[in-house]
């Protein structure tokens, strides 16, 4: 009697598979139409997981998700490397019932990722390309020695106070704190209430160095300004009155490739620059700006304006006419920062000089 064969083919079915990331190990959830979910946890391993896939599911067309964090990019790679359709969400948008609030696990956030997925009601942020990374690295590098060395700023400036120390005539405005004649007051004229210095002088050691590191990320920021990939937008960017050396590379390494904004709204969404707004029934709350979006640019963007208002005309009769209205100061910037976004991604999309109004 001839055994009939029943080998497993998936060919032609999507297979949809929630992945909840740890440092060591995986909690994988497969989902399947028509209600079937398996759930196993595994070694922190795309080669693994696929083979698990070929295994269990041979034939397949294999979509994977996973909630953006610690590992970055570098699962999704791997994953679209092996032929894994791969996105990495956000993780406040996943779709969450409250049983799956008060009953959190790994297995749990897996499924949910899987279910979700196979529902078609998750949207993929934006993965970054591979050269992009370490070019958005080195001005992230620099925003981190800026908030170390502004924190060793304030630690001086509180030692001083404790001890009772009183500036000089020369240095009574805070824009002269911090020049060399301030540090060279620091390092030889200032007396505390102790015989000795010793937390002063590391302190201001401290921050030499970092000014000095900054020095040098600054120098090689210039030089990535100046290569190929990055040098027409460059100079096209810093032809935007306010928008600077340093603005411009943040906005094209953060940005990598601006045709992944379909209009300017996306674009300002992606900066936090529209406004954030909650109805229900008759009541309707609409607020300057939503708390998401990219935080390191939307500042930027903000302090920019400040600057482009005193040279750009339309501009500044725009932020006039909104403070004439009763609009304070600190808000009607950020309607002129929305303005300054839709200009950014009009000379990016355009690869065009800008000219002031």
């Amino acid at each position: 009697m001839r055994q009939q064969n029943y080998k497993k083919d998936f060919n032609g079915q999507n297979i949809f598979v929630g992945i909840d990331v740890h440092l060591k190990t995986w909690s994988v959830s497969v989902a399947l139409p028509g209600g079937y979910l398996k759930t196993h946890t595994q070694k922190a391993s795309a080669e693994e997981l696929f083979e698990h896939l070929k295994k269990n599911y041979p034939n397949g067309t294999y979509h994977a998700v996973y909630e953006s964090g610690f590992s970055g990019y570098s699962t999704c790679y791997a994953l679209r490397e092996l032929g894994v359709d791969c996105i990495i969400v956000h993780a406040a948008d996943v779709p969450t019932t409250q049983k799956e609030k008060v009953t959190k696990s790994d297995p749990t956030d897996s499924r949910k990722l899987a279910r979700s997925l196979m529902n078609g009601e998750l949207d993929g942020i934006y993965v970054h390309s591979k050269n992009n990374l370490d070019d958005r690295g080195l001005l992230r590098h620099r925003t981190m020695l800026l908030k170390l060395s502004s924190g060793i700023k304030s630690r001086i400036k509180h030692l001083l106070y404790n001890n009772g120390v009183s500036y000089p005539e020369e240095f009574a405005q805070k824009s002269k704190h911090w020049s060399r004649r301030f540090i060279s007051w620091l390092q030889h004229d200032v007396q505390l209430l102790s015989e000795t210095r010793v937390t002063l002088d590391l302190l201001i050691e401290e921050l030499l160095y970092f000014r000095a590191r900054i020095l040098d990320v600054n120098r090689k920021i210039r030089a990535l300004a100046e290569a190929d990939r990055y040098r027409e937008q460059y100079e096209n960017l810093i032809s935007i009155p306010g928008i600077g050396a340093i603005v411009s590379m943040c906005l094209l390494t953060e940005i990598d490739d601006v045709w992944r904004f379909s209009n300017q709204r996306q674009f300002a969404s992606f900066l936090g620059l529209v406004p954030i707004m909650q109805a229900s029934g008759d009541n309707c709350y609409i607020g300057e700006k939503t708390f998401r979006g990219n935080k390191i640019l939307g500042p930027k963007i903000i302090e920019a304006s400040w600057i482009t208002i005193k040279h750009d005309a339309e501009l500044a009769g725009k932020f006039g006419s909104l403070c004439d209205k009763g609009m304070k100061r600190n808000k009607a910037i950020v309607r002129i920062a929305r303005k300054l976004s839709n200009i950014i991604f009009t000379i990016l999309r355009e690869n065009r000089r800008y000219v002031c109004r």
